[in-house]
């Protein structure tokens, strides 16, 4: 009798184990504040493909906000989702606050994908979902720098990253529309 409780408690603690490191090698474990300040929990995001780029208003990328909405426009319908993390780490290209943001988005883009609250993605203040997606020790995939504002952090539908993509890449190239078309 003892040898089987053992093992039952064994069976449930690896079961608990396996699920716990499903989650951690995956963007779901993270929880992070929306750019009006309230709480977004990434695994709301499950089953869903996610671009997570980090955005700026005052950059020569910016303009990239208009095939970002588009993408959206095109594709939220298809588990698409665009997620922007403003940040301010290149330049001092994001210096307003989350309210001029979100405003500045919304009436020169018409931003409709999610907005995050500004963070910082590389130094010593980086965010710790930033940390995951730098870092292969983290997501089991790549390390990579954050090299400029609009960098894509392209995530699979089960919350692992699929791949990172470079800020002068446009969001409509070919190889990112395949990958969202793709019914993997």
């Amino acid at each position: 009798m003892k040898l089987k409780h053992t093992l039952l408690v064994f069976m449930i603690s690896s079961t608990a184990s396996i699920a716990q490191e499903k989650i951690e090698n995956t963007i779901f474990q993270f929880k992070v504040k929306d750019i009006d300040g309230q709480d977004f929990d990434l695994a709301s995001l499950k089953g869903k493909k996610i671009m997570i780029v980090n955005t700026a208003s005052k950059c020569g990328l910016t303009p990239q906000y208009t095939k970002l909405q588009a993408l959206y426009e095109k594709y939220s319908k298809e588990d698409f989702v665009i997620v922007g993390f403003p940040a301010n780490n290149f330049l001092s290209q994001e210096p307003g606050t989350n309210l001029e943001i979100a405003t500045f988005c919304e009436s020169n883009y018409g931003v409709t994908f999610p907005m995050m609250s500004k963070i910082s993605v590389k130094g010593k203040n980086m965010h710790p979902l930033y940390e995951f997606l730098t870092q292969e020790a983290k997501n089991g995939v790549v390390n990579s720098s954050v090299s400029w504002n609009f960098q894509k952090y392209l995530i699979n539908p089960d919350g692992r990253l699929a791949r990172v993509v470079s800020p002068r890449t446009q969001p409509d190239d070919p190889s990112i529309i395949s990958w969202i078309e793709t019914n993997d």
